[in-house]
């Protein structure tokens, strides 16, 4: 993926290369260079960079823009919650689909059973 470009809203993975007070500088797997905001690490509060981030760390976020310097502003936290949507909304579909199984089921049963009633009102 060398030179590729990157948009906003594509899923990036980088090698944490420097870490300062305000972010940590990203080299990103097609070469280029990245940067994450310390408001973009987590949904938690960041005290220290350290306590989420070391060098060396391989991360995967989200571009969310560039820097004025030209750097791909990248969001872990972002990244963070897509995963945690999508996994959302396949538990929801999963259980929407048990659902209508169950009430399809209830209904075919709730019939038979009405259909019994009218027939033996009939003898």
């Amino acid at each position: 993926m060398v030179n590729e470009s990157l948009a906003t809203g594509d899923s990036v993975k980088g090698k944490v290369v420097d870490i300062k007070k305000f972010g940590a500088f990203l080299e990103l797997e097609n070469g280029e260079e990245g940067f994450v905001h310390i408001s973009k690490i987590s949904k938690k509060y960041v005290r220290e960079i350290s306590s989420f981030l070391k060098i060396g760390d391989e991360v995967q976020g989200k571009v969310i823009g560039r820097t004025k310097d030209g750097k791909y502003e990248i969001s872990l936290k972002d990244f963070d919650e897509e995963k945690e949507d999508t996994g959302k909304s396949h538990n929801f579909e999963k259980r929407l689909n048990q659902y209508l199984k169950d009430s399809e089921k209830k209904i075919s049963e709730y019939k038979k059973h009405l259909d019994k009633k009218k027939n033996t009102r009939r003898r």
